[in-house]
């Protein structure tokens, strides 16, 4: 299962286009499923109003507004936001799409939720980058609003990751997926090589590599940052369910109150 934030690096738009159906092919649909469910089961009742962050080509946006969610979908990626824009319009959805950082919601308004998946903040730099999120965040709820977020968990990155090799193959296209520990702790380093069957050809592939370079931190440093942050009530769950984590866990899951 593919579980990582889609963040390519230096393509351009013909290259999107060209690898985007790939993108839909690799992802665990189910996953958006989960995300979706974990998130109806811990948001405020009766709050609809929910800012998903990182929205990639707008999937789980997608499944929020078809479940009666007022979504706004934000990210870092015009061409993801294309996608995601025209993935809305084929649902008959209704979704605000924002580019925008998310170190930066100073002009995003207030909203009931916000949320955060697919590991998206192991994708910041270091700490100060995801405080700079937590705090945006925060400002960014409305009193007793809900932040909702998932990360990997040191047993993930520290023991699972490392040397981790995944190949998938169909007649259109490949896709290779190798995991390497990272130079900083708790850190790790997807490298991924694309190879996808040029338009009306038969024989020419094109080549695509990326880097994806993720980070996490102790559970203890993540409810300090929170806390510095204004939250105050915390809960932590894993790998999707409503079970405290464990040694073992691979992901955790953070359910926020302001």
């Amino acid at each position: 299962m593919l579980q990582w934030l889609i963040y390519t690096l230096g393509l351009s738009k013909m290259a999107y286009e060209t690898f985007a159906f790939v993108y839909d092919e690799v992802m665990d649909d189910s996953l958006y499923d989960q995300w979706l469910a974990f998130s109806k089961r811990h948001l405020p009742e009766g709050k609809k109003d929910v800012l998903e962050m990182a929205c990639g080509t707008g999937a789980l946006a997608v499944d929020f507004a078809k479940a009666g969610f007022t979504v706004t979908a934000l990210d870092l990626s015009e061409e993801m936001l294309t996608m995601a824009s025209k993935r809305a319009a084929e649902e008959e959805v209704q979704i605000q799409f924002v580019q925008g950082n998310m170190m930066d919601l100073s002009e995003m308004g207030q909203y009931h939720a916000i949320t955060c998946f697919s590991d998206s903040l192991c994708y910041m730099a270091n700490r100060q980058e995801v405080q700079q999120v937590f705090d945006d965040v925060y400002q960014a709820l409305e009193e007793e609003g809900v932040f909702i977020f998932d990360v990997h968990s040191v047993h993930q990155i520290e023991k699972v990751f490392p040397e981790y090799s995944y190949h998938y193959q169909t007649e259109e296209f490949a896709f290779l997926w190798d995991s390497y520990p990272g130079e900083k702790e708790h850190s790790i380093e997807h490298f991924l090589t694309f190879f996808v069957k040029e338009n009306g050809s038969d024989e020419t592939f094109i080549r695509q590599d990326e880097l994806h370079q993720e980070r996490t931190y102790s559970m203890e440093n993540y409810l300090m940052m929170l806390e510095s942050s204004g939250f105050m009530d915390v809960e932590v769950y894993a790998d999707f369910t409503d079970e405290v984590p464990t040694e073992e866990s691979k992901r955790w899951f953070f359910v926020c109150k302001k």
